[in-house]
């Protein structure tokens, strides 16, 4: 079953639960794939698509919280990260730090890195080579400390 489809159907369970918060998180990210689609023009989504627009959303989510947080919003904090679970409930898991921590060494010899003013060189290398699977801040913070 497809992301969009199984998106559709926890909205419909939620409906049915009455469930008002996880109802609002569900419609926000089934209108994210409509506006996507209609972007495109096309009938359905490729998984891969809606999994991009899954991790915009957290991310915005993210620093929605962060954001509150620090504006001592704690009330909409709240429920920007009741809605941050919603959406991570469809994105698989990532890589573990090792295995992370593997693609970073493999580029530091690959690009000849040798000090944190290239560590662009060492990000381009791992994002490119593995695309949509590594979340760039952790290996951002993963090539700062293997560049020292």
């Amino acid at each position: 079953m497809s992301i969009e489809a199984t998106v559709t159907d926890h909205m419909k369970a939620a409906m049915r639960a009455k469930d008002k918060a996880r109802l609002t998180a569900l419609r926000g990210i089934r209108a994210a794939i409509i506006e996507a689609k209609k972007e495109d023009g096309s009938e359905s989504l490729s998984d891969d698509r809606a999994l991009a627009i899954l991790k915009r959303l957290a991310k915005q989510r993210r620093d929605s919280v962060q954001s509150y947080t620090d504006g001592g919003r704690e009330d909409l904090a709240e429920v920007e990260a009741a809605e941050l679970a919603v959406i991570e409930e469809f994105i698989p898991a990532g890589p573990s730090e090792e295995v992370v921590r593997g693609w970073v060494q493999e580029a530091i010899s690959a690009t000849g890195a040798s000090s944190t003013r290239e560590l662009g060189k060492v990000m381009g290398f791992v994002m490119k080579k593995h695309q949509g699977k590594a979340d760039g801040s952790v290996v951002r913070e993963i090539a700062q400390e293997l560049l020292r």
